[in-house]
């Protein structure tokens, strides 16, 4: 029996100008059957100020048109017209939303002297005491925060834990030798040892330390997390900076060259034995280099051949990158943000991103691909959680995962496709696919900015899709996707990997096919098959889609039109045609030429169809629908992630079976949470109670965020007799510290 989390009901009442609007979950183990209109079991008796004003039958949700802003409300399970659990009192939220107030970190300067500022970013939620109620879990970014190919110093990224009220229990600060930006910290908040609470984990360094506090707000300690042993052997220390300076990073450049004679691609006979053979120049000095001699090199490389491969390639400048020093995976207790342990983090950058193929492009970008990061939560034996930690995607790409037991982490595989054999690591002409690794070798340059993690092949244990890759539950590559390169491009006919792409969405789309689909855009453009595919999940095989002549950036799934059974797929245009594929069925046909946004997508309908969210920069976020136009505008609310544009977070998190939009306010003083107030007459356990869908708000965080999917068909035309009744049990914690199952 799989492990999920104990739920309260979850109440909140919205004060709404037909009166005050209740919503409240179905939990998963309440549910005992299916109606035409929804699942059976649980019903629900709805009380104000403390007379019972309703029983309601076929939903979670009632709108009290005679309630006002001062009325209580409660909620009382019943069974057979015995009731058997009685809610939390609420009384409405004023203004159609809540807000949960924050503490902004304090601005801060770079070593250059220039002036950075903070604001609320990415989200996740975990019960972290064991009441039933989530907690929430906010990262603040610098307004320096950087893509991994932009040089420059950024302000330290920091993770804080608030109860609903605006208590912060800690502040999680990942300190100077953590780069901040979308890419670098990808934290994950779950219950990993089954007693009840969640605890937190993400990647650490030197110089990372938990501030805690106290009722009153005030910091009670600073506590740095455990250096190991081997490194502060080593000399190490939390007070070490390892950001890069421009002359930091040319002697950087000067030392690679300096052991060129004996780097261990170049002793393979894989890289050219001479720089100057790797510059297509003519040889001039003889190996091992001296200092002299590899400060010329390092002259010519950055003056001259740099430049020549792109007018962008301006490396005296290369600044705050960190490529070097130890680098941590810590788990924190979420109650206290107490380390628990820390490791090493799996793999190591190895080196600053030569052998990754930073230099083999055109553009020449360090620290980029060596420091691509994912994570998600994953029940790989079908019964319990395990944490997944990644590095690499574009070449070298690994995965590995841990189980939590309360003490330590143990390792329960390690994915790595090995390296990918360059001829030469500064204009690799070779273009292999796979890397070395004669297990893992075809997972290698099929990642995705974002991972999904679903059952595909109905085993009862989740996989991983990484991409275009999919690995199964024991560690094994499950299928690693390819297709045959179309008429006319440049390869015609030849069989290549589908690669890398910035959205991925795994759901049941097409509910007249057994299992889950996979819609995945592709940046390849004219060298790969397609710029778009939906591909069957359990086998990887391409369904449809079609061939792109550039990047295709952005794409989302949803049922946005009630008209069409099945979720329909979209995606943005491909950037050098500027054409889109439009609208299109679940099989692929075309509906329409225009579509819906593709930030993020909420199920917010009272009928289960989906909306979308848009809104970017200092654009206000709204909810629009396809077919019924603006839902909700969250005034003086801002997204995240420039272009991206994504709320902190979209989950089920209160209420029914929809999704709650958590948004920050412009001046990132408050998280505002905003739910659906459209009565609905359908009937559904919490999503939270879904494995897919719960791990899925684990893992939204993940660099390009993206939304989450629960394991069966949710639509306007839902097949209520398809839908799992989950089978799971609930740590919950006593009073007395005990934990029991229910």
């Amino acid at each position: 029996m799989i492990q999920l989390e104990y739920l309260d009901r979850g109440l909140v009442a919205v004060t709404t100008s037909e009166g005050v609007f209740l919503s409240w979950r179905l939990l998963g183990n309440e549910a005992a059957g299916y109606s035409d209109r929804g699942l059976i079991g649980t019903e629900f008796h709805v009380y104000r100020d403390g007379g019972r004003i309703a029983a309601v039958t076929d939903s979670t949700n009632y709108l009290d048109r005679s309630g006002t802003a001062s009325s209580e409300y409660y909620v009382c399970a019943a069974v057979n017209g015995l009731e058997t659990d009685r809610s939390a009192t609420v009384t409405p939220w004023k203004d159609g939303y809540c807000e949960i107030p924050l503490r902004k970190p304090a601005d801060g300067i770079t070593p250059k002297g220039e002036a950075y500022s903070y604001s609320a970013n990415d989200m996740s939620v975990g019960d972290v005491d064991g009441d039933g109620q989530y907690e929430f879990f906010v990262k603040w970014n610098p307004s320096n925060a950087k893509d991994n190919s932009h040089s420059g110093y950024t302000g330290p990224a920091y993770i804080d834990c608030y109860r609903l009220n605006g208590t912060l229990l800690y502040r999680i600060d990942l300190g100077v030798n953590i780069r901040a930006g979308a890419h670098y910290t990808q934290f994950l908040v779950y219950d990993f040892d089954g007693d009840g609470k969640a605890e937190l984990m993400m990647k650490t360094a030197p110089g990372t330390k938990v501030i805690r506090y106290d009722d009153q707000g005030r910091a009670v300690s600073e506590t740095y997390i455990t250096m190991l042993p081997e490194d502060a052997a080593e000399g190490y220390s939390h007070q070490d900076d390892y950001r890069m300076s421009s002359s930091d990073y040319y002697e950087h450049i000067v030392e690679l060259f300096l052991g060129w004679h004996k780097h261990e691609e170049v002793a393979a006979g894989h890289w050219p034995d001479t720089l100057e053979a790797c510059f297509g120049i003519e040889k001039r000095y003889r190996y091992p280099l001296s200092r002299g001699d590899a400060e010329q090199l390092a002259d010519y490389f950055m003056d001259v051949y740099a430049p020549s491969r792109s007018s962008r390639n301006n490396l005296r400048a290369v600044e705050g990158f960190v490529l070097s020093g130890p680098e941590y995976l810590t788990v924190f207790q979420g109650e206290t943000g107490k380390e628990l342990e820390t490791i090493r983090y799996k793999p190591g950058r190895h080196d600053g991103g030569l052998m990754w193929g930073d230099y083999s492009w055109n553009r020449l970008e360090p620290g980029n691909r060596v420091d691509r990061f994912l994570a998600g939560v994953a029940y790989l034996d079908g019964r319990k959680p395990f944490a997944v930690f990644a590095r690499g995607y574009y070449t070298r790409s690994t995965v590995a995962a841990y189980y939590w037991d309360g003490g330590h982490l143990q390792e329960q595989w390690f994915v790595d496709s090995g390296w990918v054999t360059m001829n030469n690591p500064f204009k690799d002409t070779l273009h292999l696919q796979d890397g070395r690794n004669e297990a893992f070798g075809t997972l290698a340059r099929q990642g995705a900015h974002s991972l999904s993690i679903a059952d595909v092949d109905g085993d009862g244990c989740h996989e991983i899709i990484y991409g275009a890759a999919t690995i199964d539950h024991d560690g094994t590559i499950l299928y690693s996707s390819t297709g045959v390169m179309p008429e006319g491009s440049r390869a015609t006919g030849k069989t290549v990997k589908l690669g890398h792409g910035d959205a991925l969405h795994v759901a049941d789309i097409d509910p007249d096919r057994p299992g889950l689909e996979i819609f995945m855009v592709h940046e390849g453009g004219a060298g790969v098959p397609y710029g778009y595919t939906l591909r069957d999940a359990r086998t990887g095989e391409v369904l449809c889609g079609a061939p792109a002549t550039g990047d295709v950036g952005r794409g989302m799934i949803g049922q946005v039109d009630p008209a069409y059974r099945g979720l329909q797929t979209w995606s943005s245009e491909d950037i050098h045609s500027q054409q889109t594929f439009g609208l299109m069925t679940a099989k692929g046909e075309q509906i329409d030429r225009r579509v819906p946004g593709t930030n993020m997508n909420i199920r917010w309908a009272a009928n289960m169809t989906t909306q979308i969210i848009s809104g970017s920069f200092d654009q206000p976020v709204v909810i629009d629908d396809w077919k019924r136009g603006r839902l909700l505008t969250a005034d003086g609310c801002c997204s995240n992630n420039g272009t991206k544009g994504n709320p902190c977070l979209v989950a089920d998190i209160f209420g029914d079976w929809r999704e709650e939009l958590l948004v920050r306010t412009a001046d990132s003083s408050a998280i505002r949470i905003y739910v659906s107030t459209e009565v609905t007459d359908r009937k559904l356990y919490t999503l939270m109670h879904d494995a897919q869908y719960r791990v899925g708000v684990a893992w939204q965080n993940v660099v390009y965020n993206q939304p989450c999917y629960p394991s069966f068909y949710l639509a306007s035309d839902i097949d209520w007799a398809a839908v799992p009744l989950p089978q799971f049990y609930a740590p919950r914690v006593e009073r007395a510290g005990n934990v029991n199952s229910v």
